[in-house]
């Protein structure tokens, strides 16, 4: 789906978390915030710096352990009103975009999007 960015996003997380399949995790604090954005856990894995991953990614083993379902990154696209956008996933109030005239793809929150003609 085409989107349009109504308002602009900054990332907050220069060193976004990316996982593989299998990778396994340490599953934190689950994020509460007046945005409506649920689901998301704060997770650490080996070599990396912690970051928000979505439930729907997450297997969840023992003793607050658990592990990637798949691959995922954590990467949010920096993001201009105007911009037009291509979605292809939506998880949590969050939509992974790309941005076909600079070749780049990233998680943006989908309040600051609206549906745009195909």
């Amino acid at each position: 789906m085409n989107y349009v960015v109504t308002k602009p996003h900054r990332s907050e997380y220069p060193n976004p978390i990316t996982l593989n399949k299998g990778d396994p995790l340490v599953i934190g604090e689950k994020y509460q915030g007046p945005e409506g954005w649920d689901d998301w856990f704060f997770c650490t894995t080996p070599g990396q710096a912690g970051g928000w991953v979505p439930l729907q990614v997450i297997e969840r083993l023992d003793d607050g352990t658990g592990r990637a379902l798949e691959d995922y990154t954590a990467r949010e696209l920096d993001v201009d009103a105007g911009e037009i956008l291509i979605g292809s996933r939506i998880l949590n109030g969050w939509v992974w975009c790309e941005r076909v005239s600079r070749d780049d793809a990233g998680w943006v929150p989908l309040r600051n999007l609206e549906a745009h003609g195909e």
